[in-house]
């Protein structure tokens, strides 16, 4: 069991910069996969980022080159540094785990992004 909690969310203006930390309850370096999701209103939830175990990340093309997920071991936090925000970005972010096959989540982190 793994669980999963986020901070870091907020209203920032289009083109600002936002940071995101999730902090699970089992070191990060244990866990297959984590990383991150959205959900806009009225809409699916969708990935963002993923990181593995081995270090290997996955970015939805829509984020790239904007947002950067990084996992600090020592501190057991994975974060999403979100750059260049735009008003389409705005969504409830959640934390996501994978392991042993089993989906873990967070309750989520209400990011607004402004025109």
């Amino acid at each position: 069991q793994v669980q999963l909690v986020e901070s870091g969310g907020g209203l920032v203006q289009a083109g600002g910069s936002l940071k995101l930390s999730c902090a699970p309850s089992r070191s990060t370096f244990s866990i297959n996969a984590i990383g991150w999701y959205r959900q806009a209103p009225g809409k699916q939830r969708d990935l963002v980022a993923t990181i593995s175990s081995g270090g290997r990340i996955n970015y939805a093309d829509s984020v790239k080159g904007r947002f950067t997920i990084s996992r600090n071991d020592a501190k057991n936090t994975v974060s999403l540094q979100m750059n260049s925000l735009k008003p389409e970005d705005t969504a409830v972010y959640y934390c996501y785990g994978r392991d042993y096959g089993m989906d873990y989540w967070g309750k989520g982190t209400l990011v607004t992004v402004s025109s």
